[in-house]
């Protein structure tokens, strides 16, 4: 698998959970909207969303209270902000993995 050279680290971000069990990830803008964006997750402490085929975002350091939402859910929902401005709203199937087959070192590099 290779990743994309706009692979980027999502340091500040939120994850909210509703009553329903809906879970909504506020991240940054990026440039360009999603096309088919993908969410994969394996239960650690970091999952990527994939916006596009050019696009790939890791949220790293998920909070442990986050993780089982994360885990039961089949889709999320995602708001990119721009000074508190909402840019886009989108939604993005989640994907349950045994493991992330990418290491933070070699999304970081």
């Amino acid at each position: 698998m290779s990743v994309k050279q706009n692979s980027e680290s999502e340091g500040r971000y939120d994850i909210l959970q509703n009553e329903e069990g809906e879970v909504l990830v506020l991240i940054k803008a990026r440039d360009g909207g999603p096309e088919n964006p993908r969410f994969i997750y394996d239960g650690g402490d970091f999952a990527l969303l994939y916006r596009s085929k050019e696009s790939a975002i890791m949220l790293d350091n998920i909070h442990e209270q986050a993780r089982e939402s994360l885990k039961s859910v089949k889709e999320l929902y995602f708001v990119e902000v721009e000074d508190d401005e909402v840019i886009r709203e989108y939604t993005a199937p989640a994907r349950i993995v045994g493991q992330i087959p990418l290491s933070k070192k070699l999304l970081a590099s």
